[in-house]
């Protein structure tokens, strides 16, 4: 009797076992891409200056916790934060809103031109911010919106619109009819199908865009860098500026502010990982 049949067990193809180390050497690397900074930014942050250019990569000898209690306990940058959770909510629940309104529209009714429509919203997710902020500036120059809140808001959920729609009407169409036939004979109207039966159904896709506009959201440095000349808008990506004078940059505490900075949108993403998983995967194929 062979080996195979006494064991039991099939032997290994080496192409397929070949590719499966691959794949891990890749993904180690992928990690490291993305881990290797965070940490140097981390550590770098309990160093001081003299440290970070004597020894950039090394452990702090000795650790200065001072820069993260300084950042911590500095009036402004608590203010730079509460002014960038209030454009990121303000604009999440903007985009939220007026996507799900639009993505319900294009999944449950046709009329000539959806299609179209829809691949107008579509390219949009092509078209890259830079090269609207000239425009953009003199748009928002005319309507009095620089220095406003608004000025952030208001483009922000606009440039999240299509990704917002596409992932939405891809989600709205995977609820069966029978489920809007039923509602109706039960004497619910379009609208309140849509507030009671569809959004409460569409937590995942809900769940997704939105940790993709908070996110997006906070990390935004362009925008708000030409809506906002008055410090006391500033956000948190605005903030680093603070810390730079005409002939010199206190590196290590731009290393602690960054990382202070970047925290909530990395304990949102972790926290929200199997959810934004959920929803960019669920309409797949739909």
């Amino acid at each position: 009797m062979s080996t195979t049949v006494a064991t039991g067990r099939r032997p290994r193809n080496p192409r397929r076992v070949a590719r499966a180390g691959a794949l891990h050497v890749v993904s180690i690397l992928v990690g490291a891409v993305v881990v290797v900074p965070i940490v140097f930014g981390i550590l770098g942050g309990f160093k001081d200056n003299g440290q970070l250019f004597a020894n950039p990569f090394g452990l702090p000898d000795p650790w200065v916790p001072g820069n993260y209690l300084d950042t911590l306990g500095s009036g402004a940058f608590w203010l730079q934060a509460t002014n960038s959770l209030s454009v990121a909510i303000a604009s999440t629940v903007l985009v939220v809103l007026v996507g799900a309104m639009a993505a319900y529209i294009f999944a449950r009714y046709a009329f000539p031109g959806r299609e179209l429509l829809f691949m107008l919203f579509a390219i949009g997710l092509m078209f890259p911010f830079a090269v609207a902020i000239l425009p953009l500036f003199v748009l928002l120059r005319e309507l009095n919106l620089l220095n406003n809140p608004l000025g952030v808001i208001l483009p922000q959920a606009a440039f999240g619109l299509p990704i917002t729609i596409v992932i939405l009407r891809s989600f709205f169409r995977t609820i069966p009819a029978e489920v809007e036939e039923s509602a109706v004979l039960d004497g619910c109207g379009p609208f309140r199908f849509f507030w009671r039966i569809l959004l409460p159904m569409s937590r995942p896709a809900l769940g997704t865009v939105s940790v993709l506009a908070v996110v997006g959201s906070w990390n935004n440095f362009l925008l708000p860098l030409i809506v906002f000349n008055d410090s006391r808008w500033w956000t948190l990506p605005l903030g680093v500026q603070q810390f730079q004078s005409q002939y010199s940059a206190d590196t290590a505490r731009i290393l602690a502010y960054v990382t202070l900075a970047m925290l909530p949108s990395l304990v949102c993403y972790a926290f929200a990982e199997r959810q934004l998983i959920s929803g960019l995967t669920s309409g797949i194929g739909k």
